[in-house]
């Protein structure tokens, strides 16, 4: 029965987040909203739904444990295995408006996600971190206003993204809709069969989080970027890679600390699992900078570097 609930929840987690972005990105042209706003906003919540349900949920019933653990182990696996395995499709050229704009405001997010996460999320904390995020948002969407060249991928995007939905506002509401419960029921089914697997096993929540769930729900983020990396649309794998670790650290963050959870004691989210994220973000930003690409060579370490990781996310 675990089994097939954390299946299920995959499977779901895998194709939901499609339908939801599909839906909601083309009603939003259909009442003539922005490219810009579309792609910074729409997109990047569409690939963090899943991270934002199953971090709520956790904390709702009590587990923030798994949550904050999702967090740390997703955004380590956008900047290691996402961004590598996108890396060897080919080399990936990084943008100086995304060095300078997208790219710090990704680093700063994390530190003050690690930051608020040290002995829980409070409330007041979780409302610093959504006045950050409407804040990098705000600056995202200004950027991209003011550099219409930077827009072309993500106009290329949401006008594909109408083409393959070409229906009626009914129709579109019903797929949003539909998109919307398969990531909540997906999200349910996963959190449960991780707190039952984490108790069978004798796990601690926070390690089944950073692992096994932080990879479930990484699932939109790869497809995205891989099909992205194919298409040789440099702009979009990386929007969507630092899009999803900004809304992961900021917005899921926010809503963990508005479920009130409690005071978070497990070490190894705290200082091991924090520091493991930090330095991957590090690491990652080091390789976008240098020359102003990530090459197959880079990739690869980043790879082998998610690889190494694993084991200690087990503290």
């Amino acid at each position: 029965m675990i089994a097939i609930a954390i299946v299920v929840g995959l499977a779901l987690l895998a194709w939901a987040p499609g339908q939801f972005v599909g839906g909601a990105a083309a009603l939003a042209r259909r009442w003539n909203v922005s490219g810009v706003i579309v792609g910074a906003v729409i997109l990047g919540l569409g690939t963090s739904a899943p991270e934002m349900l199953v971090g709520g949920l956790a904390a709702v019933q009590g587990d923030a444990a798994v949550g904050v653990g999702n967090v740390i182990g997703s955004n380590i696996a956008n900047l290691a295995l996402i961004l590598g395995v996108a890396g060897l499709v080919g080399t990936i050229g990084v943008a100086e408006g995304t060095l300078r704009t997208e790219v710090p405001l990704v680093v700063l997010a994390t530190v003050a996600f690690a930051v608020a996460v040290q002995g829980g999320i409070s409330v007041g904390e979780a409302v610093a971190l959504s006045a950050g995020l409407a804040a990098a948002l705000a600056i995202t969407v200004w950027r991209s206003t003011t550099r219409p060249p930077a827009d072309a991928d993500i106009e290329a995007e949401v006008d594909e993204l109408m083409a393959r939905h070409p229906h009626d506002t009914v129709t579109l509401v019903g797929r949003l809709a539909v998109g919307l419960a398969g990531i909540i029921a997906g999200a349910q089914a996963l959190v449960w069969g991780a707190v039952e697997v984490a108790e069978a096993l004798e796990l601690s929540g926070g390690f089944v989080g950073m692992s096994l769930v932080a990879v479930g729900t990484s699932l939109p983020e790869l497809a995205t970027s891989v099909s992205a990396a194919r298409a040789g649309e440099d702009d979009l794998v990386l929007g969507n890679v630092l899009g999803s670790n900004l809304f992961n650290c900021l917005a899921v963050g926010a809503v963990i600390g508005f479920a009130d959870a409690g005071p978070l004691d497990d070490t190894t989210l705290t200082t091991g699992g924090v520091a493991l994220m930090l330095a991957i973000t590090a690491a990652a930003a080091v390789v976008m900078a240098v020359g102003r690409r990530v090459t197959r060579l880079e990739a690869g370490l980043l790879l082998v570097a998610y690889v190494a990781v694993l084991p200690l996310l087990a503290g």
